[in-house]
């Protein structure tokens, strides 16, 4: 379901509530409400977590770059080191 599908039958449901008799009304409003706030933080989390996914991916990109450029110069400094150990003796 899409954001706007849930407000459109969020909005509908509110319709359909204002036809109640009042006490019904009062508390089934109140639990439309609890609904819109718990959509609107879920939302809202979802958003803060994604975020933290993307940066997390970004982390380990960077940390996947590093590894393999250390690995490239340790590969180095050991070709180094066999060439001066093979003229050594």
């Amino acid at each position: 379901m899409t954001e706007q599908d849930f407000q459109t039958k969020l909005s509908e449901l509110i319709q359909q509530i204002t036809h109640l008799p009042a006490p019904e009304r009062a508390q089934l409003e109140k639990l439309a409400d609890d609904a819109r706030d718990r959509h609107s933080r879920m939302n809202k989390t979802v958003s803060e977590l994604q975020e933290s996914l993307d940066y997390l991916r970004l982390s380990v990109k960077y940390l996947v770059f590093d590894l393999e450029a250390t690995r490239r110069e340790n590969q180095y400094l050991r070709k180094l080191l066999d060439k001066k150990n093979g003229i050594a003796e």
